[in-house]
């Protein structure tokens, strides 16, 4: 039977805005901004074809070597830039960390300064499997608001993405001495929607490739969105193992939608060990510069009912405003699915319309 046009505007919307991580879990083009920030694990999802996103950070970092008796006050940059290329799931990123490091030997009473890049590299991101493209999949229940709500087991399916890339050393650089100017790495990526409001991701990582000291990585994130979607927080969880260096981190910050293309976030971490210990914080923002064009499909080659179906009488009268409804943009329009109120009375119309046609409910 036939679903009302109210109803099919309601469930055309029904689709996931989250961000921090990714908090998008649309493969394709959205509206609004989706960003990596502020934590550092990376989203299984392209930011759009023609799509360019700069995300970036100020940071500071205390770090104190119970072994080798040193304090360090670290000052630095992060720096990420995204360009969808040539179609919606393929991603060219470019990261870089450029920091200065104040170290104090204390048994020696003698201060040294670093300054280089701690992290420049440039990869290519690719999705792989999208397991939100099917929408007979992910279509919502009309009858249960719960339904569309709550956890299940299919959520834990995630989408997946590869990456590729590699590892750029400049100069001298005090962080890597005597290592190769260029080295690769590669990256799974992974994105589950848990509920319509929360996010997983998952990063494993195989870092300087052929190298004396190669570094395999992990990221577990999770990230939640408030009532008011424009609000999100995260907590990440980092595992690095290398035989130069080994950690596990913690951190967790929150982010603001400013607007459909600029986001602001803050976050802060520590790790578990004093060799060195480390305690962080940093506050920064994303901007994306959007030349994405939709591509049109010919009418001849588009789906039956595609485009709504046959076009109604009083189609092209403007609608009148609801009452409470409130205008906006962005996030705060997102819609979760249809209400329960929208639900029953869309059960008491499905219900009618079979008694009209004579029909019988078993």
């Amino acid at each position: 039977m036939g679903i009302p046009a109210y109803i099919k505007r309601i469930t055309g919307k029904f689709s996931l805005l989250l961000f921090l991580a990714a908090l998008s879990v649309s493969g394709q083009y959205t509206d609004v901004i989706n960003s990596n920030r502020p934590g550092l694990s990376v989203s299984a999802y392209a930011v759009g074809k023609n799509v360019v996103q700069l995300e970036m950070g100020l940071f500071y970092e205390q770090q104190d070597h119970g072994l080798l008796n040193t304090q360090s006050d670290i000052w630095g940059s992060d720096i990420s830039l995204r360009y969808g290329l040539l179609f919606e799931t393929l991603e060219l990123n470019y990261e870089g960390t450029f920091q200065n490091q104040d170290i104090l030997f204390d048994n020696f009473d003698i201060s040294e300064t670093r300054t280089n890049f701690q992290r420049n590299r440039l990869g290519l991101k690719f999705l792989v499997y999208d397991p939100f493209k099917n929408p007979e999949r992910n279509k919502p229940n009309l009858y249960s608001w719960r339904a569309n709500n709550k956890f299940q087991l299919k959520n834990l399916l995630p989408a997946v993405s590869v990456y590729a890339g590699a590892n750029f050393i400049l100069g001298d650089n005090p962080w890597y001495p005597g290592e190769a100017q260029i080295s690769p790495r590669a990256m799974i990526a992974t994105q589950s929607r848990l509920t319509p409001r929360m996010v997983l991701i998952t990063n494993t990582a195989y870092d300087r490739i052929g190298t004396e000291f190669p570094e395999l990585s992990y990221l577990i994130s999770i990230s939640h969105a408030f009532k008011n979607p424009k609000w999100s927080v995260f907590a990440e969880h980092q595992g690095i193992q290398s035989d130069r260096y080994s950690d596990v981190l913690l951190r967790s910050g929150i982010a603001y939608l400013m607007n459909e293309r600029l986001q602001v976030d803050m976050n802060l971490g520590a790790s578990f060990k004093n060799t060195p210990s480390r305690v962080f914080i940093s506050m920064g923002g994303s901007y994306r510069f959007d030349f994405h064009k939709d591509t049109l499909v010919p009418i001849e080659d588009q789906a039956a009912d595609e485009n709504g179906g046959e076009i109604k009488k009083d189609a092209m009268k403007k609608e009148k405003k609801k009452k409470g409804e409130r205008k906006g943009s962005g996030a705060e329009d997102v819609n979760l699915g249809p209400s329960k109120k929208q639900l029953r009375k869309l059960k008491k119309a499905q219900k009618k319309k079979k008694e009209v046609n004579g029909e019988i409910e078993f």
